[in-house]
């Protein structure tokens, strides 16, 4: 069973920090992208940050600047340090993965269960 297990989340007062973790546990073969969405009360699910083995970050242009994705590849981690944090950055933030269980077959897209995210003004 393949679990992303998310952490890190909690309320923060407007201009503080957070850093979110994800961890991939059980059985697979390999992690191709890793990144982190959030979805806001009555908003659809954005991205937030990716980072893709072999082809770099990317970052919403709403978070660029005051979120760092990265990657612990030995752990199969990642990390989304959250800076500068605003009332509008309030949402449940999810970790999303592409994971192989076999050399050759596809990647597939695997969902953790969320942690929320609240920033105070």
């Amino acid at each position: 069973q393949v679990q992303l297990v998310e952490s890190g989340g909690g309320l923060v007062q407007a201009g503080g920090s957070l850093r979110l973790s994800c961890a991939a546990s059980g059985s697979f073969f390999s992690i191709n992208r890793m990144g982190w969405y959030r979805q806001a009360p009555g908003k659809q699910r954005e991205l937030v940050a990716s980072s893709t083995s072999g082809a770099g970050t990317n970052y919403a242009d709403s978070v660029k600047g005051r979120f760092t994705i990265s990657r612990d590849n030995a752990k199969n981690i990642v990390y989304l340090r959250m800076n500068s944090l605003k009332p509008e950055d309030t949402a449940v933030y999810y970790c999303n993965a592409y994971m192989s269980s076999a050399p050759g077959v596809a990647y597939s897209e695997r969902w953790g269960q969320g942690t929320q995210v609240t920033v105070s003004s």
